[in-house]
């Protein structure tokens, strides 16, 4: 299948990607977010001239190439921008075939148990409990993740005294029938980072996330050889060697790539074919209810080394107001605490008109 048009759709915050095959085929895929105003720029001038017209049967080959020829731009916005053309070309694929993705990629259509992910820092441990308390009765949910630390925060909490009180309460009021994780987002230098993991095992915490600065592997390894609770990463990182190495020294005992900040699907696979042969399980990060839960739902029904949980967003439109209008039904339906993956062929979704009507836009072509 050779792509003859590569066509955006972005605001800031969201980049739908719409590919046509020579034989008329589309696909659907999207940039990661944040800033995909900026990603599509990327897509059309720097991952655009590459791909156009050429045959994507060997995809990691093609992705590749962009890479080689992209060589001085070895970072962030050149793999959020890939994965806008891969995810695209996996739904074309789909399509073409009459099968999902999931099938694809080898696995079936059916449900995936979920957490309930939480974005929040500016609500008191009792609100945290009690908002996760009712979508565990509304929604079935048996796992949740909190947040602990400041974002990034050189050791500081969200205010002080915070994460000695969410631990012990989170662990109080949901009782020992839920599953409780919690992430750092790179907070702490690793003597307090084994302090506070020292709290959540106690607390019979299950995933600690991005203890340390996520650029600081040594750190992370360090942490994750003092306690028995899984230290988990890797949800930043886009460059396959850094993952290599993150494996190779055992910096952490569950993987966590994100499908859209690392270059889409076809480059998510080569890192969960790391983790698989290291025997590491794999739970994506996807913290939004853009198309990136969607890729990694798809994902985790096929792969080998599946971790236990799909990561939910939990937020609405107080915190993610573009997350509003996306889709013409929505693909995120929750019952006992499961998502489902349709047999739909591609992804299964259909982006909203009306969203698409208001967006930038923008076409290449090949010549």
């Amino acid at each position: 299948m050779k792509i003859k048009t590569i066509e955006s759709f972005c605001t800031e915050f969201v980049g739908f990607v719409r590919v046509t095959a020579e034989d008329g085929t589309q696909g659907w895929g999207q940039v990661a977010t944040y800033n995909a105003d900026i990603t599509a720029e990327v897509l059309h001038r720097q991952v655009a001239p590459w791909v156009l017209g050429q045959d994507t049967a060997d995809l990691d080959d093609l992705l590749d190439i962009v890479t080689e020829r992209e060589h001085k731009f070895p970072g962030s916005y050149l793999r959020r921008a890939m994965a806008g053309f891969d995810t695209a070309v996996w739904d074309a694929r789909g399509k073409r075939a009459g099968k999902p993705v999931v099938v694809l990629l080898g696995g079936t259509a059916g449900t995936i148990r979920a957490y309930g992910s939480s974005m929040k820092r500016d609500i008191t441990p009792i609100d945290e409990a009690e908002r996760l308390k009712r979508l565990r009765d509304e929604k079935g949910f048996d796992a949740f993740k909190f947040r602990v630390g400041a974002e990034c925060g050189r050791g500081r909490d969200e205010w002080p005294g915070r994460t000695e009180e969410i631990i012990p309460t989170m662990r109080r009021e949901l009782g020992f029938d839920v599953d409780l994780l919690a992430d750092a987002n790179s907070c702490y230098a690793p003597a307090r980072a084994i302090e506070v993991g020292r709290i959540m095992e106690d607390n019979g915490l299950c995933h600690y996330e991005e203890p340390c600065p996520y650029w600081e592997l040594g750190q992370t390894k360090e942490v994750a050889d003092a306690l028995t609770i899984d230290v988990t990463g890797g949800e930043q990182d886009c460059d396959l060697a850094i993952w290599a190495r993150m494996i190779d020294m055992g910096a952490v005992d569950v993987v966590q790539p994100d499908v859209c900040y690392l270059g889409g699907i076809s480059r998510t696979l080569r890192v969960v074919r790391m983790a698989e042969a290291a025997g590491l399980p794999v739970t994506p990060h996807c913290a939004n209810l853009s198309m990136v839960t969607l890729f990694t739902m798809h994902l985790l029904r096929a792969i080998p080394n599946a971790g236990k949980y799909l990561e939910f967003s939990i937020e609405g439109p107080d915190y993610y107001p573009w997350q509003e209008g996306l889709f013409v039904r929505s693909p995120y339906e929750i019952a006992d605490g499961k998502a489902t993956v349709t047999d739909t062929p591609g992804w299964g979704v259909e982006i909203d008109p009306d969203w698409l009507e208001r967006s930038k836009y923008r076409q290449t072509s090949a010549e």
